[in-house]
């Protein structure tokens, strides 16, 4: 539930709706609007709560929250939330663009990519130094080194460094070199790692896993958000033989941004997302052509028509439309 405070609400009131909070047993997480304070009571032990809270000094009203993920829900916050680092900002009308290679391979790529995307407009560099690959004899990423050669980029150009981290035991490293840490679908529930990079306090690019619900994406981030980090930025791999509606406009809600993975910028894939045989060789707009439809498929597409279908909501290129001050951000490259 959350506890709303009246307007000019002391911070000796606050405090006091705080201690309360705490002595039921939840946990306090104070969240300060442009108009008023709002205090999230979070945990399980709810009984009686509601009542205790609505009594106390300066409480304007207490509202319980519906959905089952707390600190992402627009229950809890009203205001749009800016994401900010360097020369990023994504949130509330601000379109960050971040762009790269899939995966940091030598200085003369990373540099020369860098000053590519750079003087294209990007105020981002994307790279992987870790790179979590189906075959283990596939290259695995340079590692620190890697990490190394975009601070260096980062140096030269300007950009913010957003890269993935793969483990909890690897956040300390990457976040020393990072500016934006991404969590991939892969590992969009490894709970252990939400809530290290979510420790860390760096911002988050998180990513929808293959065949996750929505609300299985937004408990993810829940999972970043309890932890006191706002900063999180929810981004929309192109998966388009799992993914049957991406709606991600309706989950922008606290630290929830908008972002879509579906245009390489000098980057490419890492490896192919289809089966031979398989339509839509590409993950680009408009799909493949022709093609025998999947036998699930109740609809197969007529001859030499793209197997991807245009749901309501979004533009040619299949990206939902952006709601309210929701940004869209566009991630290079796949990883």
């Amino acid at each position: 539930m959350v506890v709303v405070m009246k307007p000019g609400a002391s911070q000796r009131q606050i405090d006091h709706v705080i201690e309360r909070i705490e002595q039921l047993g939840l946990r306090s997480h104070v969240i300060v609007g442009t108009e008023r304070t709002v205090i999230a009571a979070l945990g399980e032990k709810r009984d009686g709560a509601k009542q205790a809270l609505e009594t106390g000094e300066g409480v304007e009203k207490v509202v319980p929250i519906l959905a089952p993920y707390k600190m992402a829900s627009t229950e809890v916050k009203k205001d749009r939330t800016v994401v900010e680092v360097l020369g990023l900002k994504v949130g509330n009308g601000h379109v960050g663009v971040i762009a790269g290679p899939c995966s940091v391979e030598s200085k003369e790529q990373i540099l020369e990519v860098a000053h590519i995307v750079k003087e294209a407009g990007a105020t981002a560099l994307r790279g992987g130094a870790f790179k979590p690959r189906t075959s283990p004899y596939s290259f695995q990423g340079l590692k620190e080194k890697g990490l190394q050669l975009l601070a260096e980029a980062r140096a030269e150009t300007g950009l913010a460094v957003v890269t993935e981290v793969m483990a909890p035991e690897h956040v300390e490293l990457v976040g020393k070199y990072a500016d934006v840490l991404q969590v991939g679908a892969r590992n969009m529930q490894n709970y252990p790692l939400l809530e290290r990079v979510g420790e860390s306090g760096l911002p988050v690019l998180l990513k929808r896993g293959p065949a996750a619900t929505m609300d299985e994406f937004l408990l993810a981030a829940e999972y970043i958000l309890k932890t006191g980090n706002t900063r999180v930025m929810l981004c929309e791999p192109r998966h388009p033989h799992v993914r049957g509606s991406c709606p991600l406009h309706a989950a922008a809600g606290h630290g929830a941004l908008l972002a879509a993975d579906n245009a390489p910028a000098g980057g490419g894939r890492s490896e192919p997302r289809h089966r031979q045989g398989e339509p839509g060789g590409d993950h680009g707009a408009g799909g493949g052509g022709g093609g025998r439809g999947r036998p699930h498929d109740r609809n197969p597409p007529r001859p030499g028509e793209g197997t991807q279908r245009r749901l309501p909501g979004t533009d040619a290129a299949g990206v939902p439309a952006v709601d309210g001050g929701v940004s869209q951000g566009r991630g290079g490259g796949r990883a």
